[in-house]
């Protein structure tokens, strides 16, 4: 037998029902296709993929969705930036004006308390002319009272003096 294979002999491939290992395959194939038409395994598998392209349609609009929501939110918060920029230059030139306000007031008043305190000295000053005049006057009174005293006692003596006590009484 090895001689007949060797030497080119043909064998007869089995069959069954006149078809061969090929056929049995192919009509194997066609009888699973055809159940799988009957089962309704195509229409199950467009199902499959149309739930998942709603799937991914639906993940595609929501994130259409939130791309719109953070560029609304980004729009918002820039616009908030801004406003904040805006309230702090308010705020910074708020706060400017205020410290000049209260460095003027402070140069005012410390200007208005050296002219109290000049005006105190003044008045001490003052005082103390009119003291020093006083005295002076006061000084210089004494002194007339002292030389009119020596000289009405030069000029007068005890019967000058008994001629003005008498005036005084006959006066009365």
């Amino acid at each position: 037998m090895l001689d007949l294979l060797a030497a080119g002999a043909e064998h007869a491939e089995p069959t069954a029902f006149g078809l061969q290992p090929g056929g049995f395959v192919a009509l194997s194939m066609l009888v699973v296709i055809g159940i799988m038409l009957y089962a309704g395994v195509p229409k199950l598998i467009a199902k499959g993929l149309d739930a998942k392209i709603a799937g991914i349609r639906q993940q595609l609009d929501e994130a259409t969705k939130l791309r719109a929501e953070a560029e609304a939110l980004k729009v918002e918060y820039e616009a908030k930036a801004k406003q904040a920029d805006a309230e702090i230059a308010e705020l910074t030139q708020a706060a400017k004006r205020h410290a000049g306000e209260i460095v003027a007031k402070a140069k005012d008043d410390a200007e208005a308390l050296v002219a109290r305190h000049q005006a105190m000295a003044e008045n001490k000053i003052a005082a103390a002319q009119r003291a020093a005049i006083e005295e002076l006057r006061t000084k210089a009174a004494d002194a007339a009272t002292l030389a009119a005293r020596q000289l009405i006692a030069a000029k007068h003596d005890e019967a000058s003096d008994r001629k003005l006590v008498d005036q005084a009484i006959s006066g009365l």
